[in-house]
């Protein structure tokens, strides 16, 4: 028998049939992982055709890569693994892993994935639902929580900071009580809302009769894909000082008389609530020569500086100026040496590293001609009297003309290096 089927298909407004979204799969109770005989129900949230066959198919379940035979909205399970559903003409959802445990303690948190500014709730649970005392949390083997008897770890508002490997220990009364015990280790990782901002330079307003002019600022951030929904207000800053309060507008015009301080700017992102803020760095502006610089024509674009240290801003901030080195007037024209320099030609602290050195020009060369003769004679006597004073100490009589004291004489000692003296 033939089977008379209708689907109906969405199709958008340029004619074009519209991508259907992926399937949402929720999880009742809301806790990965169960005791060994438990059982739990997935549900399949999204787009379901109208069909007329003989038998209709509405949802597809999968077992990893196994295909179940249920085609409900609901299943119930109590297997572990990686559950996944699927409807007619629509992606594959999300997974959900299941974990099944034969302990004493298990540590059960959230299916779904936790955002910043999000509570984060984890329950430490006894096999049989028994009253777990003297109940510990810790989160990457640190403790972070104590409890008397059972409680749920909650986190109000959730920060990127709070991911890590959690796991619970406790003793229960079975029926006296046990020695303490601890649950596996669960990984829990918070999803980061949306990034730091960043204030960045969109265009120029031009001053049109009494409307005055300035420069555009726009605080730029992306939400997460799983949460594109989430409304974001923003507020800007001119050092410490705010200039616009919160509002739903990303951009900000800067006064014209404000545009030589556009790198004292900032802006910060965030929700209603302000759960989730965070803050931009510095306005970076581009270097010379980009379109954006050309079209400051009436004040100078200030040059990019350095963020500032830990991201926080500062109360004041002062331009680099240069400053000249005073020219020297006069020099000596001597040296420690007693050489003797031309004025003008006196020798520096060096070339440069690396630099190969510069030759002396003649006449620099012809004036130090007669130091240096000098200079050699000196040595050449210096050398000569030492020769003389060595010879001394070695043969005093070999020395001719050398006149002798009548007062005293030196006499040196066979045996002994010390020097006495013997009077006449």
């Amino acid at each position: 028998m033939w089977a008379l089927t209708t689907l109906l298909i969405l199709v958008s407004s340029s004619g074009h049939a519209a991508p259907l979204e992926k399937p949402t799969l929720s999880l009742h109770p809301p806790w990965t992982t169960i005791f060994k005989g438990e059982r739990v129900t997935l549900r399949c949230d999204g787009y379901h055709p109208l069909l007329l066959e003989l038998r209709p198919i509405s949802t597809l379940w999968y077992l990893g890569h196994l295909l179940l035979p249920s085609h409900k909205k609901s299943i119930e399970v109590q297997t572990p693994g990686v559950y996944r559903c699927q409807t007619r003409g629509a992606p594959v959802s999300d997974p959900i892993h299941l974990s099944v445990s034969n302990d004493w303690l298990i540590l059960q948190v959230p299916y779904a994935a936790v955002f910043e500014g999000e509570s984060l709730i984890m329950r430490c649970r006894g096999w049989y639902d028994k009253v777990v005392y003297k109940l510990h949390y810790y989160r990457d083997g640190q403790a972070v929580r104590y409890f008397h008897s059972s409680a749920n770890y909650t986190v109000p508002q959730a920060r990127t900071s709070d991911s890590g490997r959690y796991q619970c220990s406790g003793t229960m009364r079975i029926p006296v009580e046990s020695a303490p015990m601890f649950s596996s280790k669960v990984a829990v990782t918070v999803q980061e809302l949306f990034p730091a901002p960043v204030l960045r330079v969109t265009g120029r307003v031009e001053a049109r009769g009494a409307a005055p002019g300035g420069v555009v600022v726009r605080c730029e951030t992306r939400l997460h894909p799983h949460k594109p929904d989430t409304p974001l207000q923003f507020v800007f800053y001119k050092y410490s000082r705010v200039v616009r309060r919160f509002d739903w507008g990303a951009e900000y015009t800067v006064p014209e008389a404000e545009v030589e301080e556009l790198e004292s700017h900032w802006c910060e992102a965030a929700t209603t609530s302000r759960s989730v803020r965070k803050r931009s760095p510095w306005l970076q502006l581009p270097g010379r020569g980009s379109p954006l610089d050309l079209a400051f024509t009436t004040a100078p674009v200030p040059q990019a500086v350095a963020l500032a240290p830990s991201n926080k801003p500062l109360s004041f901030r002062k331009p680099l100026v240069a400053r000249s080195v005073p020219s020297v007037s006069s020099i000596s024209n001597t040296t420690a040496s007693g050489l003797l320099f031309p004025i003008g030609s006196a020798p520096t602290a060096g070339p440069p590293a690396c630099a190969p050195p510069t030759a002396l020009e003649p006449s620099a060369a012809a004036a130090l001609q007669p130091s240096v003769d000098l200079l050699l004679r000196e040595m050449r006597l210096l050398k000569g009297l030492l020769s003389r004073v060595v010879l001394e100490f070695k043969e005093p009589q070999a020395l001719p003309g050398t006149p002798e004291t009548p007062t005293n004489h030196l006499a040196v000692s066979q045996g002994s290096p010390k020097t006495t003296t013997v009077e006449s």
